[in-house]
């Protein structure tokens, strides 16, 4: 059963998909504290358009540095710039002869900033919608790799060429065919290829009237998002905790994706709608380095700036039939869980995976393809190898954002920055979501938040925006101490009489 189950708090939106009661899914995006990138912002990035001024250009690295209105200046490589080469985009010209200092660009961010580095950008911008994605400067039809079928295939050829001559179009543009796609007709294809068209011009237009550094194009909400991007034909139902962000969906799903309106629901209790399946202690536990295997034994995620080590262990588990059945047992759900929480995560890059000694090649054989299985649902771009000499699989999974742990963490003071402590504003969330609760359990009744220092700063600092968003959830009444004794992570939320 795949569901998608959407909390909307205070201060975040967190959007999270079951299948089969295990999350498989979580993305994060903050309404408050979102554009402050020195506490790691919260708000992906990813998917605007943006009218830069190239800053520098570096033939070393075959890149130039574009000013896109960012604390850090975003990365733009030669590859992604060939397009403005136009008819000789072909060519792998040299970024000199791409862009110059001082050069106006039309941008697109691909990638968020992640630790010290700015955002990954290109310029060949795409516009998604929910069949289709439009490449104005790639003409020509293209199909996700996740559509397999042949015959599917040269059906959706066929009806992209069509596509592609219907008049109003973009002159020189192409078309991706998203998953969702299968199955769809013409006019279904055409409506969302015009909407996207619309989108597109209006960018143009914007970038006549815009000076350098601009937003022209935000991409649609984190909730008109999930509906667009993770809805598929056997979801049974997409569950809401707020009735005015339901009733957005339901408009958004009129205007782009009508089969789905009927799936949308709103959620009114009893408990909160992330306990209907203990979702809170699965997302606790992302922030734990253990993992637990249902045999017993465990996964340990470790992350550091160069890479992220897993190790394999199979604690106190043993197979009846000897060492390497328990070394096979415990290998194969180790590689089929890992997968998983590499995309609840958010870890990308280089990652060494330590399993257990296996001697039988065919063994060794199935580790790899259950764990290469386990990394491609989501379609990031991910590369396994084969063991090393040491007995080590490398693999390597595109980074898009800022590790869950690095936007809820940070070095702890107390050890000179060999732990991790929450981050006030994490705290500062988890306390909200308490207040709201709170508020539900007892409408009308006055709530007392006791915390450590630097989290009341925090929740001060946003002043009446925080308190007019609680007063919406119901909690109009909230008054909030300091308590110099109360380590960050302690808080205490409590109904006053």
């Amino acid at each position: 059963m795949h569901e998608i189950l959407v909390n909307v708090s205070a201060a975040e939106i967190r959007i999270a998909v079951v299948e089969d009661g295990r999350l498989q899914v979580l993305r994060c995006e903050r309404t408050i504290g979102a554009d402050d990138e020195s506490t790691g912002g919260g708000r992906s990035f990813v998917g605007d358009v943006v009218l830069g001024r190239v800053l520098r250009v570096l033939p070393a690295v075959q890149a130039a540095f574009v000013d896109i209105g960012h604390e850090r200046a975003g990365f733009l490589g030669a590859r992604e710039a060939r397009c403005l080469a136009g008819a000789a985009a072909e060519h792998e010209a040299p970024i000199g002869e791409l862009v110059r200092e001082g050069d106006e660009v039309l941008v697109q961010i691909v990638k968020d900033p992640i630790g010290e580095k700015g955002a990954r950008l290109t310029a060949a911008v795409t516009i998604p919608g929910r069949l289709c994605v439009l490449a104005p400067h790639q003409p020509g039809i293209s199909l996700s790799r996740r559509i397999e079928d042949g015959n599917e295939r040269a059906r959706l050829l066929a009806l992209g060429e069509a596509l592609i001559t219907q008049p109003g179009g973009i002159a020189g543009a192409g078309y991706i065919f998203r998953t969702a796609a299968i199955g769809a007709g013409l006019d279904e294809l055409r409506d969302d290829a015009v909407r996207l068209g619309h989108e597109w011009r209006t960018i143009l237009a914007a970038r006549k009237q815009a000076r350098p550094p601009a937003l022209l194009h935000r991409d649609v909400g984190p909730v008109a998002r999930a509906l667009r991007d993770l809805v598929r034909e056997d979801t049974a139902r997409v569950i809401f905790d707020d009735a005015d962000a339901a009733e957005a969906a339901r408009a958004f799903c009129r205007h782009a994706m009508p089969q789905t309106e009927e799936r949308v629901e709103l959620f009114c209790g009893p408990g909160a709608l992330f306990d209907l399946h203990d979702l809170e202690t699965d997302i606790d536990g992302l922030m734990r380095p253990r993992v637990p295997l249902p045999c017993g034994g465990w996964i340990t995620i470790e992350g550091s700036e160069a890479l992220t080590a897993v190790d394999v262990n199979s604690g106190a588990f043993t197979h009846a039939s000897g060492l390497e059945d328990t070394s096979l047992t415990v290998n194969l759900e180790a590689a089929h869980e890992l997968g998983r929480q590499l995309r609840l995560r958010g870890i990308g890059g280089l990652i060494v995976v330590d399993f257990m000694h296996m001697k039988e090649q065919t063994q060794v054989n199935r580790i790899l393809e259950t764990l290469a299985q386990s990394l491609s649902r989501d379609g990031v771009p991910v590369a396994v190898s084969p063991p090393s000499p040491l007995g080590l699989v490398e693999v390597t999974r595109k980074r898009v954002r800022e590790p869950l742990v690095s936007l809820a963490s940070e070095s702890c003071e107390a050890c000179a920055g060999h732990g991790l402590v929450r981050r006030p504003d994490a705290v500062a969330r988890d306390i909200i979501r308490r207040i709201e609760a709170a508020a539900h359990a007892a409408p009308g009744k006055r709530i007392g938040v006791r915390a450590a220092p630097e989290v009341i700063r925090w929740i001060d600092s946003r002043g009446e925006t925080l308190r007019a968003a609680l007063a919406r959830k119901g909690a109009s009444s909230v008054s909030f101490q300091e308590d110099e004794a109360c380590p960050r992570e302690r808080f205490e939320v409590a109904t006053l009489v």
